[in-house]
């Protein structure tokens, strides 16, 4: 990593808590779905090292490149699934929070899509993955993906 901190090094505890609470809700939902959320929320955001990352396990897991492309366009993209785009207008309504998009439509396109539990997991997971690129952005990290998992299991571990 390039981090100006390591938040992994400084607040060990709190990082690992953060990181099992983050893998639960990722574990929660399909994995695919997932994958599309952490993008584009990342996409969002600006956090190279998330969308470097969270592309690479989407290709690992089978994911289209067409698909992790066109997600900076998804609305006009006919690659995605009616619940994929609930889900990717529920990103970007959540992610852009303080910029006043209406969440009405947002809200709606959610309900026709999801339960209600998986309405909180999917809003969770948003959080989860604004959460993470802040602190990417915040303290500078940037790594492999590589690099990344093996912090990750390391903190998991400990």
């Amino acid at each position: 990593m390039t981090a100006k901190i390591d938040p992994f090094a400084v607040a060990p505890v709190e990082m690992k808590s953060w990181l099992n609470a983050s893998m639960a809700v990722a574990q929660s939902l399909d994995p695919v779905l997932v994958h599309l959320v952490e993008i584009r929320a990342s996409q969002l955001n600006g956090c190279a090292n998330c969308i470097n990352m969270h592309a690479a396990d989407a290709r690992q897991k089978g994911e289209t490149e067409q698909r992790i492309y066109l997600l900076a366009a998804w609305r006009e993209a006919p690659c995605y699934t009616d619940r994929e785009r609930a889900a990717l207008g529920w990103t970007d309504a959540l992610t852009r929070l303080c910029e006043g998009r209406e969440l009405d439509g947002a809200r709606q396109a959610l309900q026709a899509h999801f339960t209600e539990s998986e309405q909180i997991k999917l809003t969770l997971m948003i959080n989860v993955i604004n959460g993470w690129n802040r602190i990417a952005v915040g303290f500078g990290l940037f790594a492999d993906p590589a690099a990344i998992k093996a912090v990750a299991a390391k903190a998991a571990a400990a």
